[in-house]
């Protein structure tokens, strides 16, 4: 009887504790429990435009610094650098071309007073601003060829005057003679 009642205490306190989280994580507990997500606020159709043109400002700016590091690049004949800025020129192009075409788009919303669409085309706006900023970021990464030395090579070979003479360090001692013997014959095989 008491091996019972020992077993029912045990499951009165794991439903009391399923209970008691159950009900903090439906937020009827004391934690804090924000993940750090908020909604950000919406701008004006006139302020997104407005944001929307320092961006596409931005995109047209990170373009010409990366055509000067690839013109540098070529100028030194480093084709390795030249390969790397040269992709990254030509993904920040798409993103500008598709910029542009968006903010298009978002001068039309404005101008009907569709703010969804607006707030969509800006949206989109931004992320392709971030995504320029990166590939920004990656191009100054960009690696160029290794400085090497084509020519001649000249090697030098010092010997350690301190060698005993009449030995030769390349030769390796004699190895003992190797004993080989053979193994028992096997009993349980020939059953």
């Amino acid at each position: 009887m008491m091996r019972v009642g020992a077993g029912s205490a045990w499951i009165g306190i794991a439903a009391l504790v399923l209970a008691t989280g159950t009900a903090m994580a439906q937020g009827g507990g004391t934690g804090s429990a924000q993940v750090g997500f908020e909604k950000p606020q919406r701008l004006s159709p006139q302020d997104e435009l407005t944001q929307s043109e320092v961006i596409v400002s931005k995109i047209e700016h990170t373009s010409s610094v990366i055509r000067k590091q690839l013109d540098a690049s070529r100028q030194a004949r480093d084709v390795v650098k030249s390969l790397c800025l040269s992709d990254k020129l030509s993904q920040v192009d798409v993103a500008g071309r598709s910029t542009k075409d968006r903010r298009s788009a978002l001068e039309a919303a404005a101008q009907r007073g569709d703010s969804e669409l607006a707030n969509h085309e800006f949206t989109i706006i931004t992320v392709l601003g971030t995504r320029v900023e990166q590939l920004m970021s990656e191009a100054n990464q960009c690696l160029g060829e290794e400085v090497a030395f084509v020519g001649q090579t000249e090697i030098i070979v010092t010997v350690n005057p301190n060698i005993p003479a009449g030995e030769d360090p390349t030769q390796y001692p004699p190895l003992p003679p190797v004993i080989v013997t053979t193994p028992p014959p096997c009993t349980s095989c020939s059953e």
